[in-house]
């Protein structure tokens, strides 16, 4: 019975590493672009990938009428800088800042195809492909980035991602920019329910098998030297 424990202990750690996800992705269903997480296991082993992987399918759209609101619709994450180290973000709630620059919600530089964004007005035009005219100039395009690997990118907090993999695998950008709208959380309410359920009845299975191994256990003791 010596192997008994190793792996129910296995399927706790596995049932506490799930709930730590499903718990990040209830917390997050109003973070404007927050990406649903999940963990993926190996039926083989029975154990958990190390890291979470995105769901890149679009969240609903909200309707804000404010010009430097921008969602993206298809896969693609907009490009800012944080702290000289450029992050991925699809939360377009974008505003300008004291010198006239588009910042994101936490005063990130917003990257374009020159760099940072510098505008003259708050009231812009921001076409399908990302394209900004400022009062009838041309001025600059969103940077947006194509992740064609989930597994490639990391949750940072506050809504940004880090990109692990190679420029090679950052893709041109194929979807459209939506002006006047914010993406919401693409987590699903209804779904994450369903997982929550399923997850509380494998951990009360395990606790289940952890009590009928420890009177076992308890039992054999009690009976040692009985047969001395």
């Amino acid at each position: 019975m010596t192997t008994i424990i190793p792996g129910i202990a296995s399927y706790l750690s596995n049932d506490v590493a799930l709930l730590d996800v499903l718990s990040q992705n209830v917390a997050n269903m109003r973070t404007t672009g927050y990406r649903a997480e999940r963990l993926a296991t190996d039926f083989r082993s029975g154990l958990l990938d190390d890291t979470p992987t995105l769901n890149l399918a679009d969240g609903s759209l909200s309707t804000t009428g404010h010009p430097l609101d921008v969602a993206i619709r298809g896969p693609g994450f907009f490009v800012v800088d944080v702290d000289g180290q450029q992050m991925l973000t699809r939360n377009g709630q974008f505003h300008l800042d004291a010198d006239q620059q588009l910042v994101d919600a936490a005063g990130h530089p917003v990257m374009g195809q020159a760099g940072p964004i510098t505008l003259n007005h708050a009231n812009v035009h921001i076409d399908a492909a990302g394209t900004i005219t400022d009062n009838g100039d041309e001025l600059d395009s969103l940077q947006i980035v194509n992740v064609d690997k989930p597994s490639e990118l990391r949750e940072m907090g506050d809504g940004l991602y880090s990109f692990t993999g190679t420029d090679a695998s950052a893709g041109q950008f194929i979807g459209r920019v939506q002006q006047g709208a914010l993406e919401q959380s693409n987590v699903d309410p209804g779904e994450e329910m369903v997982r929550l359920m399923a997850l509380t009845r494998h951990a009360q299975s395990v606790q289940r098998a952890i009590q009928a191994y420890d009177a076992a256990l308890q039992e054999g003791i009690n009976h040692i030297g009985d047969n001395a």
